[in-house]
């Protein structure tokens, strides 16, 4: 009878949330409309748009505009390099040293375009780190020395912007003239990530792997049906001959992943450099383009009406009332995972063409994230998978948890760049991290052996979910548009007499949300 009721009362507490979140978006649309409307002479990035008439887009975010206006070359280009690298490989019967030496040959040219001259740094550097690796991978100070050249040579790069060839000598000032036109020490960033993955993987090739297959085979529906899933191809490593400096140059210079992702660990790209994927088949692949397709027009669609980044860039959300500062805080949230999804997507689909499957780095929806490790496992999740297995593990795993992820995270942010606010932010969701590490211990070392005691694990959950989407919401706003200068004001706007309705209703709106993600996640479970 208990289960009948709960059952019951599921049902109409589902439909609750479903009439709460309708109505919440509808007022969210209907609000950023007017706003967009009212405000909009006033704001920066704005350009005439093409997917409605009579309506502006914003443009206003660098990252985003360069990319929506480098489409049409990038799609051109990415098709040519496809179909000589699938051509070669399928009328020479090309496995990993032949494919190497193609890659490298492409990215090159690709290279060539993007930084000039500039070049020589990336092959200096890359070519240190390799002999680096060959000489110290085998003693017991290797991960020390390791991580301290390569965040030596991070650093180094944006303190002097890329070096320049001045400083080398004055007869290689003339290369100056030829940087390219986008800077490499922002892309090796990425670059400095594949080194460490060569580096750790070749030093653990050399001992006894604590991965077991044939467990991981009883567990995988991937590996069960005859495939290799993503995990298999990196713990299982490869032989010896493929540690090899064209499979190396290849894997830090592989054009499709090159500029922004995803990340893919040595081993995974080595073993599909000799043997291309065939977890997604080619018309997996076409409908996962025609999403992507899908998503562009969405993110035209949201631009030409609803003006958020240009609201962030302008400052102009420091003159509105806090209920408008909390609908442009989520709407940049939501405009930021929207474009990160669309990037990486983009990058991802060329290198499934050309047979190398990496992680998806956005899984899962932004608004299906209510605890900070689910949303860090979703949002730049190669990157997560990453930072796991090559930084937090070798610190000592769960063991030190509350110590790590601070080490984590202050990487995460140097890594991004050397900015003040960065490192806020990064200290910021390290601070949320704690409340939510010890709240879930509590709540594993609590038997549940009661339908009341279930109702009640379950309403804290949604309330500490509610607070945690809040912090989230700062943590990424401090971090990437108003700076830790901006946190005194934004208290000040939510702590007076406007602005406590606001965040009680903001509290509420979040605790709703959670809700709905209990009930979407209890209907996954049920049907799988």
């Amino acid at each position: 009878m208990n289960l009948l009721n709960s059952s019951g009362n599921k049902k109409r507490e589902l439909g609750f949330l479903i009439l709460y979140a309708a109505a919440f978006y509808a007022f969210i649309i209907h609000r950023s409309l007017q706003l967009s409307r009212d405000h909009y002479l006033k704001l920066f990035g704005l350009r005439p748009g093409w997917l409605l008439p009579h309506r502006l887009n914003d443009v206003s975010d660098a990252q985003w505009r360069n990319f929506q206006g480098n489409l049409p070359v990038l799609t051109v280009v990415f098709t040519l390099f496809t179909l000589i690298a699938n051509l070669l490989r399928t009328s020479f019967h090309l496995k990993a040293r032949g494919m190497s030496i193609i890659w490298i040959l492409i990215s090159f040219t690709y290279l060539s375009y993007l930084h000039g001259a500039c070049i020589i740094f990336i092959l200096s550097i890359a070519s240190v780190n390799f002999l680096f690796v060959k000489i110290f991978a085998r003693t017991k100070y290797f991960s020390f020395v390791f991580w301290i050249f390569n965040i030596f040579f991070l650093l180094c790069n944006r303190v002097y912007e890329g070096y320049s060839f001045y400083m080398i000598g004055q007869r290689w000032a003339y290369l100056d003239n030829f940087r390219g036109t986008f800077r490499w020490h922002i892309c090796f960033n990425f670059v400095v990530l594949r080194m460490i993955s060569f580096g750790y993987d070749y030093h653990w090739a050399h001992r006894d792997s604590h991965f077991d297959h044939k467990k991981h085979i009883q567990r995988c529906d991937i590996c069960k049906s005859g495939k290799t899933c993503y995990q298999s191809l990196q713990e299982r490593g490869v032989q010896n001959d493929k540690f090899s400096f064209m499979t190396y140059l290849s894997y830090l210079v592989y054009a499709p992943l090159y500029l922004a992702g995803p990340i893919v660990s040595f081993n995974a790209f080595a073993s599909q450099l000799d043997v291309p994927q065939n977890n997604l088949s080619a018309r997996d692949i076409a409908w996962y383009g025609l999403r992507w397709v899908f998503s562009l027009l969405l993110m035209e669609l949201m631009t030409h009406l609803f003006y958020y980044n240009a609201f962030a860039i302008s400052g102009m959300w420091k003159e509105l009332h806090p209920m408008d500062v909390f609908i442009i805080g989520y709407g940049v949230l939501i405009f930021m995972w929207l474009k990160f999804f669309l990037i990486w997507r983009y990058f991802r689909f060329w290198s499934l063409i050309c047979g190398i499957e990496v992680p998806e780095n956005m899984p899962r929806c932004i608004n299906n994230c209510y605890n900070l490790e689910t949303f860090w496992k979703n949002w730049h999740a190669s990157y997560n998978k990453w930072l796991v297995r090559y930084l937090y593990i070798p610190l000592g795993g769960t063991r030190r948890k509350l110590l790590n992820v601070w080490v984590v995270f202050t990487f995460v942010a140097i890594w991004h760049d050397l900015e003040w606010k960065l490192l806020s932010w990064a200290w910021l969701t390290c601070l949320f991290f704690i409340p939510e590490m010890i709240l879930k211990s509590a709540v594993n070392a609590f038997q549940v052996e009661s339908t009341h005691g279930e109702f009640v694990v379950r309403e804290l959950s949604a309330v500490a979910g509610a607070i945690t989407i809040t912090c989230l919401m700062v943590a990424n706003l401090v971090g990437f548009v108003i700076g830790p200068s901006g946190i005194s004001w934004l208290i000040s706007q939510f702590l007076n007499r406007e602005g406590l309705p606001v965040l009680a209703g903001m509290l509420l709106t979040f605790y709703v949300g959670t809700k709905l993600m209990f009930h979407i996640h209890d209907a996954k479970q049920s049907s799988s």
